[in-house]
């Protein structure tokens, strides 16, 4: 049971309408931005932020966006947004190899090392006390441009947000995701746990 119950998709319309980008990343608006209606200026701000944090600048992909938001919510246990990183990963393209090996992201040949450095980051970054050291910072600009990395960082600071959203409140979890989740994450222990 979530903190919070969301609202019906038509509680806010400009919501409503800002929310049909998640229709192409998920194919649903999820509960967490339901719930943030309750405040309107809070999920109107968010899904602008969300809209600008995954829009593609350089050369880092959608699908990578996603692997680096999913290895950002495994570093914190947000069951919510593992399964819904990993279900927009293989929406944007991500390769079968690497959805079905994101845990194995470190060894596994379906990763290049420009990848690994992007994932690095996110786990380090996602870390409380923060690990991002010397070693990480020069692997980072060996593959990625300044403005790559600050694409990388503003998908690892969202899901700062969003991983703290969801699993405060408990957000309850979509079919849709659940399926992915269990899909990709599940041979590792994937469940739902407490977005029931």
């Amino acid at each position: 049971m979530p903190l919070v119950t969301p609202l019906d998709a038509s509680h806010d319309p400009e919501t409503r309408e800002l929310a049909a980008f998640f229709n192409e990343t998920l194919g649903f608006c999820p509960n967490s931005v339901l719930t943030m209606q309750r405040r309107p200026a809070i999920s109107k701000a968010f899904i602008n932020l969300n809209k600008a944090v995954m829009a593609n600048e350089g050369r880092v992909t959608s699908a990578l966006k996603r692997m680096i938001a999913w290895v950002s919510s495994n570093a914190t246990g947000c069951r919510y947004c593992q399964a819904h990183a990993i279900r927009a990963a293989e929406r944007y393209g991500a390769e079968q190899e690497q959805l079905d090996n994101i845990w194995e992201y470190r060894t596994h040949a379906a990763f290049n090392d420009a990848e690994r450095a992007a994932l690095d980051f996110s786990l380090a970054a996602s870390q409380v006390p923060n690990a991002v050291n010397q070693d990480i910072q020069d692997r980072l600009h060996q593959h990625w441009d300044d403005g790559e990395i600050v694409e990388m960082l503003g998908v690892i600071s969202l899901f700062g947000y969003l991983n703290r959203w969801n699993d405060s409140m408990g957000t309850t979890l979509e079919q849709d995701a659940i399926d992915s989740g269990d899909q990709y994450l599940g041979k590792h222990g994937f469940e739902v746990g407490k977005h029931v």
